[in-house]
């Protein structure tokens, strides 16, 4: 998805002191001279909740509670929690450091604090005046990507992609990079949707070689707040088209935006599936059901609804 894209579209401990100008309560650390504190990273200030809620939450709109904390285990553990006790639809969680962020399949997902934006949102479909059918539900976190891929280029300013089913690309020094993951857990009725995107990770701070960031794809905007204010009003924005069309992927245009912004269709891959079971063929499609289909090389086109994808070969 690049910068011109109009479509609605993870080292320091918590902070240990109170903000009185800060109504969430939320512990803050004021630091001392030359030792560690809020603004220990002049190039990674923190996020105000304040000031998102204002930016955010509004009669009538999605977001209907938003806070911020300086460090915990998950945002979607502690959201989870939260939705189980009632919370309403629309619960914003984020955090400025992870200590056991989760990606699928159990992976871990890690970077230092305020170099990326790590957040849950609590989502409810089959709620309210337009509910949404659960066996749609799957649509999800492709619409997550969707609008946060589109936000993200049209905000930092650098062609972004999708891979099937959940991550978010890149480009690096001419190479494809992760620099984004969606995990969407369904909570008693509900869904929370967790994100992880690495906004100014360095070189020398990448988890795994062929991970990537907003600051290496050479984007000139690493400011947090607006990149995460762009997220989230365009994750409203499909979600609320998405549910208005009783979450049918095909008149709300999410089916079609997503093939768009896919770097996977077109692709030679190797399908990863649970049980150990391998697939390998071309991504033609995904499917009205959000699958990917493979065309096998026995001629049989084949969906895949869960699973490792491995791009082979550059798309055509």
């Amino acid at each position: 998805m690049t910068p011109s894209d109009t479509s609605p579209g993870t080292p320091e401990g918590p902070d240990d002191a109170r903000d009185p100008a800060d109504p969430s309560g939320h512990a803050r650390a004021f630091g001392t001279p030359g030792g560690p504190g809020r603004w220990a990273d002049l190039e990674r200030p923190p996020l105000s909740a304040a000031a998102l809620r204002r930016a955010l939450v509004r009669p009538g709109g999605l977001w209907s509670e938003l806070d911020v904390v300086a460090e915990t285990g998950s945002t979607n553990t502690d959201l989870a929690v939260r939705a189980r006790a009632g919370a309403p639809e629309g619960a914003v969680l984020v955090a400025e450091r992870q200590t056991a962020g989760r990606g699928r399949l159990g992976r871990t997902w890690s970077a230092p604090a305020r170099s990326g934006l790590f957040f849950s949102v609590l989502l409810r479909p089959g709620e309210g005046g337009a509910r949404v059918p659960s066996e749609r539900w799957g649509w999800l976190p492709l619409l997550v990507g969707v609008a946060s891929a589109g936000a993200l280029a049209r905000t930092a300013g650098v062609d972004t992609a999708l891979k099937w089913p959940n991550d978010v690309l890149v480009t690096v020094d001419g190479e494809e990079r992760k620099f984004g993951g969606i995990l969407a857990e369904r909570v008693d009725g509900a869904v929370v949707v967790g994100v992880g995107l690495n906004v100014s990770l360095r070189a020398d701070e990448l988890p795994v070689p062929t991970a990537g960031s907003l600051a290496l794809a050479g984007s000139p905007a690493t400011d947090r707040d607006p990149l995460l204010r762009a997220v989230l009003r365009s994750i409203e924005e499909w979600y609320g088209e998405w549910r208005r069309f009783d979450g049918d992927p095909e008149p709300c245009g999410l089916h079609a935006a997503y093939a768009a912004g896919c770097a996977t269709l077109g692709r030679r891959v190797r399908a990863e599936l649970p049980g150990g079971e391998e697939r390998v063929g071309e991504a033609v499609a995904v499917d009205g059901d959000g699958r990917l289909v493979l065309a096998t090389e026995g001629g049989v086109q084949e969906p895949v609804g869960a699973g490792d994808i491995v791009h082979l070969r550059p798309a055509s």
